[in-house]
């Protein structure tokens, strides 16, 4: 939600009044909207009602400070997304690391720098909207993603996996803000390795298959981006061939499209060659009438759910 007329919106939260004049006025004349809060519990109160593109957030504050704020902020599946950067003293060299590990993005020093300052703003937003673009296209194909931070605590899921998560915990969903204890020890896990590029876990679904956690990238410090992946070839693979019109081989070649493994990994599951992979691929695309693997995998995964 934007402000009125304008391109970008700031939230400025901080109990200063002389710093908070300086600073609406400062971004009212680079053009950006400026809400004010002068509390870590008013600005709470605000986030309510309209979300800005950015949260500039003095450190110290008397109540809430800074730091719970975005502790409070982050937990909201609703709010997470938005870029926060701290504003610190220069004498204050502690906060900066504090900063980082309760989800901040960015800092600046008092008293702060216009240009900087304006600078920092214009990348930082200019990276949230490109962030909330990609979990805009991961929603609309369908995609099974879940993004924490390296502590496992939910930023946020893409309607697909929330419905994921609700059949392996019944009854949950986003506004949960957490994800449910079936997911919690896994995930805890999965992040607690040295080398998270591509790192894999499973959870039994008793019966019905498995859950494959896989760790598809981290993106800065602190937000790490998870597939899930419901395994159960014997009745995907059925799916797959009746509703697409798909050979049996076919089928389970794009099953595993679907789950996002490599034509290597096929080539080793199916025990078939990477050559043979691709010509299956090639007449799968004909089948489907696609020219890439991201779009026979979207109609693979709106196949399987149907």
């Amino acid at each position: 939600m934007q402000g009125p007329g304008r391109t970008d919106t700031v939230l400025v939260i901080d109990d200063e009044p002389d710093t908070l004049r300086m600073l609406t006025a400062v971004l009212e004349a680079a053009e950006i909207s400026v809400l004010v809060a002068t509390s870590g519990q008013g600005a709470l109160d605000l986030l309510g009602h309209i979300i800005p593109d950015l949260i500039l957030i003095d450190a110290v504050m008397p109540g809430l400070d800074g730091f719970e704020t975005t502790v409070r902020i982050k937990a909201n599946p609703a709010w997470a997304g938005v870029p926060v950067i701290f504003m610190t003293g220069l004498t204050e060299s502690e906060h900066v690391v504090e900063a980082f590990e309760v989800g901040g993005t960015d800092y600046v020093r008092k008293p702060v720098n216009h240009s900087e300052l304006l600078a920092r703003l214009r990348v930082h937003m200019a990276q949230g909207r490109a962030m909330h673009a990609s979990v805009a296209s991961l929603d609309a194909t369908g995609r099974q993603m879940v993004a924490t931070d390296r502590n496992g605590n939910l930023l946020w899921c893409t309607p697909g996996a929330e419905q994921v998560i609700d059949r392996v915990a019944g009854g949950w969903n986003r506004a949960a803000g957490a994800l449910p204890a079936a997911l919690r020890d896994p995930v805890g896990n999965l992040l607690a390795r040295p080398d998270l590029s591509g790192a894999t876990t499973r959870i039994d679904l008793r019966g019905a298959g498995s859950l494959e956690l896989v760790v598809v990238a981290q993106y800065r410090e602190n937000e790490v981006l998870i597939r899930l992946n419901e395994l159960n070839p014997e009745r995907d693979v059925l799916r797959l061939g009746e509703r697409l019109g798909l050979t049996q081989r076919e089928s389970e070649v794009l099953l595993w499209v679907s789950y996002g493994k490599a034509s290597s990994d096929i080539s080793l599951v199916l025990e078939i060659s990477p050559r043979t992979v691709q010509k299956h691929l090639e007449r799968i695309y004909e089948k489907l009438g696609v020219e890439t693997r991201s779009a026979a995998a979207a109609i693979a995964i709106r196949a399987i759910g149907q």
